[in-house]
């Protein structure tokens, strides 16, 4: 039987690098993403090498996301994997100078969208049994706090905390569940993050071999492809640049 995943946010970065590699393993694909030009050339694209349908979807939309889930095919009764990518920062100000309206998005992308999509197709997952499993995409930036992080951390702390949880209550179905914590990536989602300010983007990578898309798809091959019995609770990954900092201290003169 052909192993299928469902990838959300599959038009850019580690969703799109996801999309590549499970096609390279002849993987079934059915990829979600916003920008539906982006999304059909895609799926046009690895369509030659594998069976591949694509919704343009955007998670944080409940009533979109149960139509489209509810509208699969019958051949996806079942699925092998879920990677629950999409997501977002937007900016990095610190918080009295942040839009809340740019809080209320993430909020709404990196928790509820995640929500929205893993309860709809957590009964094709427990179908599927033994060998299954769920990659939510998390962050290091919900352990480590840092300056302008405030939501963006925060929603990624509950993609840790959501993803303990939810092994507890499938213990038993055979389902795995993985928070993968990536720390500093070059890929669309910092120029997102920057308001499409290059220069900044590029100050943010100059002199550092950050991780790319490529790596974080590898990783997440290999969390899903593991012997069934193994569950990788929580995996945090960084380049070999990126360390931790001190602890900030504001000295009064």
């Amino acid at each position: 039987m052909t192993s299928t995943v469902f990838i959300t946010g599959a038009t850019s970065g580690f969703g799109e690098a996801c999309a590549r590699r499970f096609a390279e393993a002849g993987w079934s694909l059915i990829i979600t993403g916003r920008r539906e030009d982006r999304l059909n050339a895609l799926a046009e694209e690895l369509s030659a090498k594998v069976e591949v349908l694509p919704l343009a979807v955007d998670v944080r939309d409940r009533k979109a996301m149960e139509a489209a889930i509810g509208g699969l095919p019958a051949q996806f009764s079942t699925l092998t994997a879920l990677v629950n990518n999409a997501g977002l920062a937007l900016g990095n100000d610190p918080a009295p100078s942040c839009d809340l309206d740019d809080w209320e998005t993430m909020v709404d992308t990196n928790i509820k969208g995640l929500l929205y999509t893993t309860r709809l197709l957590l009964p094709r997952l427990i179908a599927h049994g033994k060998g299954a499993g769920i990659v939510n995409l998390g962050s290091v930036a919900g352990s480590y706090p840092y300056p302008g992080s405030h939501v963006y951390g925060g929603t990624k702390a509950f993609v840790k905390q959501f993803s303990l949880n939810l092994r507890c209550d499938l213990q038993g179905t055979g389902v795995r569940v993985t928070d993968l914590e990536p720390g500093m990536c070059e890929s669309e989602f910092s120029l997102v993050r920057f308001g499409g300010d290059k220069a900044r983007y590029d100050a943010t990578y100059a002199g550092v071999e950050p991780l790319q898309p490529q790596d974080i798809a590898d990783t997440i091959y290999w969390i899903l492809t593991q012997p069934a019995h193994i569950n990788v609770n929580r995996l945090e990954v960084m380049p070999v640049n990126q360390a931790w900092a001190g602890f900030a201290v504001n000295r009064q003169n």
